[in-house]
């Protein structure tokens, strides 16, 4: 059975937390990624990277969660919409966990003796490998499960349809963005990068915060509920 308001405050404070750990870990990032020399030097700051790492790991973990979580409430409006859901959910946790791996093999690679050349050659590309994860995450991943669960409660108006359509728009805005990042029109981190993302998640704050506040919409709850859940069928030999 669907306990609406427990599920509700669950989704809105993985939401922040993924959120927030995204933001943090990042951050705690900086000395790996903005010393292109970083390899060479003395210092690993291997503490504070490994503390990114595992916050950005519960960013991940808090992202599959979201998507346990609605997995069952999307079905009984869509099955495909919810395996759709869960499916870029997990292919965006997915490429987090490559980016936080390449991020602690160039940790390895400053504790290694005798750094040289190769090992500035090597780090140059785990960088240029965690840079694309940004891209490919929390950008390409990200715009198919904004759009999908923005159809679905737009159209069960389970939160207020200005949310939904909030990340109705910002989706394709993301997608839009990322490709133009990819083809080299503007970097992510960048104004323009900045501007684009902006809208999504302005749209994941919204949806958090009355998720916290005031949950699902009870008459839309109940709607919901009284609509049976789609059967899968079973083929039988």
């Amino acid at each position: 059975m669907l306990t609406h308001r427990t599920t509700a405050r669950t989704v809105g404070t993985l939401f922040i937390v993924a959120a927030v750990t995204a933001v943090i870990g990042l951050l705690a990032y900086a000395p790996v990624l903005d010393d292109p020399d970083y390899v060479l030097g003395a210092t690993t700051h291997r503490t504070q990277v490994a503390a990114g790492a595992l916050l950005e790991l519960v960013c991940a973990l808090s992202l599959i969660g979201i998507a346990v979580l609605m997995f069952p409430i999307v079905r009984r409006r869509s099955e495909s919409a919810a395996l759709g859901y869960a499916a870029f959910r997990l292919l965006e946790s997915a490429v987090i966990v490559v980016g936080i791996i390449s991020v602690l093999a160039i940790v390895t690679l400053n504790e290694s003796v005798g750094a040289d050349q190769s090992h500035l050659t090597a780090s140059a590309l785990l960088v240029a490998v965690h840079d694309w994860t940004f891209l490919f995450g929390p950008n390409f991943a990200l715009a198919p499960s904004t759009f999908l669960m923005g159809w679905f409660l737009y159209r069960t108006r389970l939160v207020p349809r200005a949310i939904a359509v909030l990340g109705l728009v910002a989706a394709p805005l993301l997608f839009a963005s990322a490709a133009l990042v990819l083809f080299g029109v503007y970097d992510q981190v960048s104004v323009w990068g900045g501007l684009t993302a902006l809208p999504v998640f302005a749209y994941e704050m919204s949806l958090a915060v009355w998720l916290l506040v005031k949950g699902f919409q009870p008459v839309a709850t109940a709607r919901l509920l009284d609509t049976p859940a789609p059967v899968t069928p079973v083929l039988v030999r």
